[in-house]
């Protein structure tokens, strides 16, 4: 896993999962408690997340609603897509541009 950024913008990118979690929750709990306004996390370099990412990222959408901030997420990869639908959270999380059509439940 490789986290790159600041403050208002962090690209995240390899796997976030079990092994990398911790790293990645202290970098990006700093990165919330250090800026203001939307903090743009961009997933587009993420190769693969596991239920212990996608905790992290919850936690940090948490961490910044408390912060008086919003957590955005951008260039989120199709089959995470399809996990946010799952799971419903693409309800809850800010996604920028939204979601893919084929990622969304068929009807």
């Amino acid at each position: 896993m490789h986290i790159r950024g600041d403050h208002a913008e962090v690209v995240v990118g390899g796997r976030l999962d079990v092994h990398s979690a911790a790293d990645a929750r202290t970098v990006l709990h700093s990165a919330v408690d250090a800026g203001a306004g939307d903090l743009t996390l961009d997933l587009s370099e993420l190769d693969f997340w596991d239920a212990t990412g996608l905790g992290v990222i919850m936690g940090v959408h948490r961490r910044a609603g408390r912060a008086g901030r919003r957590l955005v997420l951008r260039g989120v990869p199709p089959q995470l897509q399809r996990l946010l639908v799952a799971t419903r959270l693409h309800r809850i999380l800010a996604i920028e541009g939204g979601l893919a059509a084929e990622s969304l439940p068929r009807v």
